[in-house]
């Protein structure tokens, strides 16, 4: 079954969404505090994080930007009633996969929790490893290498690599890049987020080479030459 912790103080709310994520088949566990979702990490293993921006004990930004750093790969997706665009860049710079803005349709909410999942899923990845250069991908282990060392990456920062260098040495539009990144949900996505992931990308790859281009007013290109 498919477990998902939901940090969020608003009761009422937090009450509601697991009700409704519990019907559609999703085992909830809720934390209305950023240390008892600490602890409830350490307690068990989630397909994803549902994390609330502003809490008791402190903010959801800190917390997504440390259990990124110590090594948590699971989706994060941010519940946020301050949707104004620094705030949305700031949530998935820290390394968020997703925002949903509140009030929210759980409909919406259902789709970006199933299609972020699919994309973390190693189940549904087939056997292949994928090799570029210095790069090697592991499709069924959701995992990428550079020189032989791991590189920790976010559901969709793996995939936006992988996207990439599938396409290596062709030019990828932003639209085709979204379409690739959020399956049938392209809809819930703005442009600014396919600009932090790159940006992100581009920093935990970066070396003695830039392994991504821009190409103006078309979108990416990923170049092993």
């Amino acid at each position: 079954m498919t477990k998902i912790l939901l940090i969020e103080d608003d009761i009422a709310l937090a009450m509601a969404t697991s009700f409704a994520l519990e019907t559609e088949g999703f085992q909830v566990s809720h934390a209305s505090t950023l240390a008892v979702g600490k602890d409830f990490l350490l307690l068990d293993n989630y397909n994803l994080i549902l994390l609330d921006v502003n809490l008791p004990d402190g903010n959801g930004y800190s917390f997504c930007r440390d259990i990124r750093k110590e090594g948590h790969t699971l989706p994060i997706i941010f519940l946020t009633a301050l949707d104004e665009e620094v705030n949305v860049i700031q949530g998935l710079e820290m390394g968020a996969d997703d925002y949903v803005s509140k009030p929210f349709r759980v409909r919406e909410l259902i789709s970006r929790i199933k299609a972020n999942i699919r994309r973390y899923n190693p189940e549904s990845q087939n056997t292949e490893i994928i090799t570029c250069g210095p790069f090697k991908i592991d499709i069924k282990g959701v995992k990428a290498s550079l020189n032989e060392e791991p590189l920790n990456l976010t559901p969709s920062e793996y995939r936006l690599l992988l996207t990439l260098i599938e396409n290596k040495n062709q030019v990828l539009s932003r639209s085709q890049l979204l379409e690739q990144l959020w399956d049938v949900d392209g809809d819930f996505v703005d442009d600014n987020t396919l600009s932090v992931y790159v940006k992100r990308l581009r920093e935990k790859i970066s070396g003695e080479k830039d392994w991504i281009s821009t190409v103006r007013g078309v979108g990416y290109m990923f170049t092993d030459k």
